[in-house]
């Protein structure tokens, strides 16, 4: 049983980290992107 949850975690463990360094670089993207369309009104006036 211990084998069967190390063979999971070492098979799970890196498309996990590369799933939340990809989330964190998307999730700074969209909010500069929210940021943009925010500071639009004020620009257009």
């Amino acid at each position: 049983m211990e084998q069967t949850w190390i063979s999971i975690f070492t098979d799970l463990g890196f498309p996990v980290a590369v799933t939340f360094y990809l989330l964190h670089r998307i999730e700074t993207k969209l909010n500069t992107l929210i940021e943009s369309i925010v500071s639009l009104p004020a620009k257009m006036r």
